[in-house]
């Protein structure tokens, strides 16, 4: 009996903490981090104060636990739609598009979390911009990731430079998305659509293989 009540209370703070993360992912997607606190968020989702801070004991954790939350929901919504996919430049493409379509989408209302973070704290340091830089490079590996194992599997050509061509990729999407958030204009995505396929095409060892830009 005593441990069905512990596990009830477990599960209650972590549908709380849960309930939480959705809100702090929202706001700061669109704010920035610094504009959590746990004040704001209990009051937002009638918690008491208390509570909010027992899960998560300060601002910085609240930050950080954001930032974790943030990055599984990215990888569930870009990463993964990949999996099924053949190494080449097939499974590059299908991640490109799965990241336009997270932006469009507005699977988080400001656009992509990790762009409006990263620019929130490009310039500072601290725990809270280690997590965003961190996770923002794991993005950035795993892209190119994905376009060594293109060349490797033979469909990228052997000369192709890696890191630019990632470089260019996220450039264009966080252009897109861009774009989309401070002007709501989603021509980007297209636009973003067809030039990543394009610098994709102009890579590969064979351009017929990637379908038309959607």
């Amino acid at each position: 009996m005593a441990g069905a009540r512990i596990d009830g209370r477990v599960e209650r703070g972590n549908q709380s903490r849960r309930l939480v993360l959705g809100r702090t992912m929202e706001i700061a997607s669109v704010e920035g981090l610094g504009a959590l606190s746990i004040g704001r968020i209990a009051t937002e989702l009638g918690l008491s104060k208390s509570g909010v801070f027992a899960l998560f004991g300060s601002k910085e954790e609240l930050q950080l636990a954001t930032v974790r939350a943030a990055k599984a929901v990215f990888v569930a919504q870009v990463a993964r739609p990949a999996d099924d996919e053949p190494p080449g430049t097939g499974r590059v493409w299908r991640v490109c598009r799965s990241y336009l379509a997270y932006s469009r989408d507005r699977v988080f209302p400001g656009g992509c979390f990790f762009t409006t973070v990263s620019a929130e704290f490009s310039a500072r340091s601290g725990a809270v911009r280690d997590a965003v830089a961190e996770a923002r490079g794991e993005w950035i590996d795993f892209l190119r990731g994905l376009l060594e194992e293109a060349r490797r599997v033979g469909q990228l050509v052997g000369t192709c430079d890696v890191p630019q061509l990632a470089f260019e990729l996220v450039a264009l999407m966080e252009m897109a998305n861009a774009d989309s958030a401070l002007h709501a204009d989603d021509d980007g995505y297209q636009r973003a659509a067809v030039a990543i396929r394009a610098r994709l095409n102009a890579s590969a060892t064979d351009p017929g293989v990637l379908p038309d830009a959607p």
